[in-house]
């Protein structure tokens, strides 16, 4: 064994048996209630205006997710509601900033057609409604509407992109707020993905894509578009925002030589950069920079390791951080917004085992006062640590991610969920996690590997991922399993899998190509069949198309066909033999129903145990809480059955009769595609 594998292998091993000391030092806790994990939050999203005036946040009103604010200084029992949606829960929103209006996106069933709304909180409630009235900014079905700028020297603007021309590409609006005035500024036809505005709001930046898959970052110039820097398909460069001269750009790239990405400074004129920083460490890509609104100096760097870790580049900055970091007792911190004077933030601290809990800290008075808890019946010392670990892949690669051992168990031959992240190119990072603290609860151990192709680890280790749909991919999940096997951790025939979108992928790759590894399957907005899945790319993902073929395969050669054939699960569904839940979003516009039902109805024709559910309402995951409670209801019980952890015997009605309505037979699904031919010349 190489000294560095080993040596991974010892410090893993050595964490291991720590866990294991926590996880069996008391006795296992009670059933947290399903409803603690996943029903509606009741208080969430806190936002302070730019004003300091007002602190906003997202409540149920009337059923759903709505908008409510306060004065700062009122209690929150002081809120009043003022939006009202009725059929899908408000996720995000931000204020103008000149604090008159509340600004949101919504879209229709999780179809992602997204239009933008917004909110004058002062106006006066409507007697029937209870909330002052919602204005559509855009109002247009099947079309996109996308953000690109919100100038705080323009603070009546917003920089908006429509795809209603082409909807392939966005043309370029500005929309004033007071009057809902949308001016056309440029007609994309020039394939751009991306528009980027100065610290003044004028137009300076674009973005696209070559036909090669290359990234072009381009100066505006009047009419034309000239280049500044480019990045190869298997490089990534991106601009963060303007530096205070507004000359410059700061930028994530790494090109070249680069492995892991660096900060840098781009001089937007000559294209000519310079290096800021990169991780002191070595380990992991540059995460990102906070920046003041104000003169746009950088008050600190972040890398996503293990654990986060930043680094200062403003001494009365850092100061006044480590000040709040003293009253937050070691939790991590995130900064949610801030007052336009940048006196005022709202920050969120939360850990492992914490949710997050959000306070109002006023920085030039060196005070932190608590606003709330979210989700604050989940009891937090009742969760399990969920801690980093590495172990090593199938071909000596250092595998990161993270452990979470359940508590008050022995960490000896526990029932195991796999449960990789989405993306495929993103990665899991440290913090809470629902999924993680309620399979752990309910008695199972949760591995959550960040496979090669995750993000955040280096190009290299990116690009290794490459072509590896289901093969080294999928190797590194199934070597992540046989190391807790190996320990003693994880019995090998109760390990189960799950996981939503890529996730969703390698669950159904695992269990078709690894039929013997599996007891249990759960499959969400999961894709089959890769070249249907490349085929229903949405319209508005065209600039990333080239970038898809090239990290899977090309589907429009002969080669990249096969491959894709190859790496698909529906290939394999005859393999399948571990019971399996599917669960779909009717109206998914990423992974279309079809990669459900396709592979439904091939496991159901092989005369193999499978349970479907589709929710009418919902897209690319479930937004809605009544159809997540319904969704991890099923899945409970069948990890159950088939693992053998606890489960909450009582299910509401409510949620009970909604299971009921999303649940389908898999005898009425149709749609098993045959990849019998796909190889021929006339199927291309």
């Amino acid at each position: 064994m190489p000294a560095r594998i080993a040596s991974a292998r010892l410090s893993w091993v050595a964490l291991v048996a720590g866990l294991a000391s926590v996880a069996a030092g008391a006795a296992q806790p009670p059933i947290i209630d399903r409803n603690a994990f996943f029903g509606e939050v009741q208080i969430s999203g806190a936002q302070l205006s730019p004003d300091a005036r007002f602190i906003s946040f997202l409540k149920p009103y009337r059923g759903t997710r709505n908008l409510w604010v306060k004065k700062a200084g009122e209690p929150f029992s002081a809120a009043r509601p003022v939006s009202l949606e009725t059929a899908r829960p408000i996720r995000s929103y931000f204020w103008s900033r000149d604090s008159r209006y509340l600004l949101y996106v919504q879209d229709a069933g999780g179809d992602e057609n997204f239009n933008v709304y917004a909110i004058d909180p002062l106006q006066a409630p409507d007697a029937a409604t209870g909330v002052p009235p919602t204005r559509a900014l855009t109002n247009l079905k099947g079309v996109r509407a996308q953000i690109y700028a919100v100038p705080r020297a323009k603070p009546d603007v917003l920089y908006v992109g429509l795809n209603d021309r082409d909807p392939k590409w966005h043309d370029l609006y500005e929309l004033h707020l007071a009057t809902g005035q949308m001016t056309l500024l440029r007609a994309n036809t020039a394939q751009v993905s991306w528009w980027g505005f100065d610290n003044q709001g004028t137009l300076r930046l674009a973005e696209r894509t070559t036909p090669a898959g290359d990234t072009e970052i381009l100066r505006v110039d009047g009419d034309e578009l000239r280049p500044v820097y480019r990045c190869s398909v298997l490089e990534s460069c991106s601009v963060h925002s303007f530096a205070g001269d507004d000359r410059s750009v700061y930028l994530t790239t790494n090109q070249g030589t680069l492995d892991r990405s660096e900060l840098e400074l781009l001089d937007v004129g000559t294209g000519a950069v310079r290096k800021v920083e990169s991780d002191p460490l070595g380990r992991v890509d540059v995460g990102g920079a906070v920046v003041s609104d104000i003169d746009h100096r950088i008050f600190y760097t972040e890398y996503a390791d293990g654990r986060p870790r930043r680094y200062f580049h403003d001494k009365a900055f850092e100061a006044d951080v480590r000040w709040l970091q003293r009253r937050l007792a070691g939790a991590e911190f995130r900064l949610d917004s801030r007052s336009a004077d940048e006196r005022e933030w709202i920050v969120t601290a939360y850990s492992d085992r914490d949710p997050g809990t959000t306070y109002l800290w006023d920085r030039g008075g060196h005070a932190l006062t608590l606003q709330y808890r979210l989700r604050e019946d989940i009891p937090r010392a009742a969760l399990s640590s969920r801690v980093p670990y590495e172990f090593a892949s199938s071909d000596g690669r250092r595998i990161s991610g993270y452990l979470t051992l359940p508590q008050g168990l022995a960490a000896r031959h526990l029932p195991l969920v796999v449960w990789p992240h989405g993306g495929p190119w993103a990665r899991d990072t440290y913090g809470y996690d629902t999924f993680a603290q309620f399979l752990a609860n309910r008695g199972y151990a949760v591995l959550q590997p960040n496979f090669r192709g995750s993000d955040g680890f280096g190009k290299e280790f990116l690009n290794a991922g490459n072509g590896e749909w289901g093969r080294k991919m999928q190797d590194d999940l199934t070597w992540g399993v046989k190391a807790l096997v190996a320990a003693g951790i994880a019995d090998p025939r109760r390990v189960g899998i799950g996981g939503g979108s890529y996730g969703g992928y390698a669950t159904l790759a695992g269990v078709a190509f690894t039929p013997s590894l599996y007891a249990a399957a759960v499959a969400v907005v999961a894709p089959s069949n890769l070249l249907t899945l490349l085929d229903a790319i949405p319209p508005y993902w065209e600039s990333g198309r080239r970038q898809m073929y090239t990290r899977m395969a090309d589907p429009t050669t002969p080669a990249g066909r096969a491959l894709l054939v190859a790496e698909s699960p529906l290939t394999q569904a005859k393999a399948i033999v571990t019971p399996l839940l599917v669960v779909q979003g009717k109206n998914d516009p990423r992974v279309n129903v079809r990669e459900s039902d396709q592979i439904v109805a091939a496991v159901r024709d092989n005369g193999r145990p499978v349970e479907y559910l589709v929710a009418p309402d919902e897209g690319h995951g479930f937004a809605r809480p009544i159809n997540n409670l319904a969704f991890v209801t099923a899945m409970e019980r069948f990890y159950a059955k088939h693992l053998g952890g606890r489960v909450q015997a009582d299910v509401p009605a409510d949620v009970a009769a909604r299971l009921v309505e999303i649940t389908v037979d898999p005898a009425t699904v149709s749609g098993a595609a045959s990849l019998e031919g796909a190889l021929k010349p006339d199927s291309q």
